[in-house]
């Protein structure tokens, strides 16, 4: 599996995954940790499905109508290498549930499988988008709960965004899984809380508008005109 260096790098911390390979392959698992797992009422956790609830084992999620239609959008599996553009539609998808780490994605120029062919990776706890362009070859998933595609265009689902959320649920859609504002997570230690705000979800270092490793109290106010927010190893986060 891939390991997640965070190394500070001037105001910006770049995500030093790019280059390594995933040692989990064949295995299946799911994107938890210091943050603790879902929380009930306004929270957004690792459990956060936005437009629906989670599908059953016979496919349907009980609720009918738009939702339901919004659920079964094209997907595909956790495991595997998938060809762009004849396995897969380019476009976002999103992973939910994964715990401990132990999913791994990759984007890829091309199917070398050689580390200079990465163009983006993660190992993901929580929840998981990316979007995968036309341009990619490959796109490289391991041990990762199914793909569900996503509009990253469209308007926030029915309900109110979440004002706090899990520490270490992965990553968020401003205005649609989470409120914009001002954040705090406290209790942090060793450098090992991560938090990142992001313009897209191609996840490469452009992606990227600020970020950092925290030890104690960490304090960010999230934009409206941000896209995501990813949050790896922090305590919960509550909107100030």
């Amino acid at each position: 599996m891939g390991m997640k260096a965070r190394l500070a790098v001037g105001a910006i911390v770049g995500l030093a995954v790019i280059g390594t390979v995933s040692a989990t392959a064949g295995s299946n698992g799911e994107n938890g940790g210091s943050g603790g797992g879902a929380k009930a009422g306004s929270s957004a956790s690792a459990e956060h499905k936005t437009g629906g609830a989670r599908k059953d084992s016979a496919g349907s999620d009980g609720s009918g109508g738009a939702e339901a239609a919004e659920e079964k959008k094209a997907a595909f599996g956790g495991d595997g290498d998938y060809q762009v553009g004849t396995d897969i539609k380019p476009g976002t998808y999103r992973t939910t549930g994964n715990t401990d780490g132990t999913c791994y994605w990759e984007r890829a120029e091309d199917a070398s499988g050689g580390t200079d062919s990465i163009l983006a990776n993660d190992n993901v706890t929580g929840t998981s988008y990316v979007t995968v362009k036309a341009t990619d070859e490959v796109f490289r998933t391991d041990g990762c709960a199914d793909w569900e595609a996503v509009d990253p265009t469209a308007p926030a689902a029915k309900g109110t965004p979440a004002t706090s959320m899990d520490g270490d649920g992965g990553m968020f859609k401003v205005g649609t899984d989470i409120a914009p504002g001002t954040y705090k997570s406290t209790g942090n230690a060793d450098g090992s809380c991560y938090w990142e705000r992001a313009k897209d979800a191609e996840d490469g270092t452009d992606s990227i508008l600020a970020n950092d490793n925290v030890t104690g109290t960490a304090v960010v106010t999230i934009s409206a005109s941000d896209r995501y927010f990813k949050t790896d190893g922090c305590g919960d986060w509550k909107k100030a």
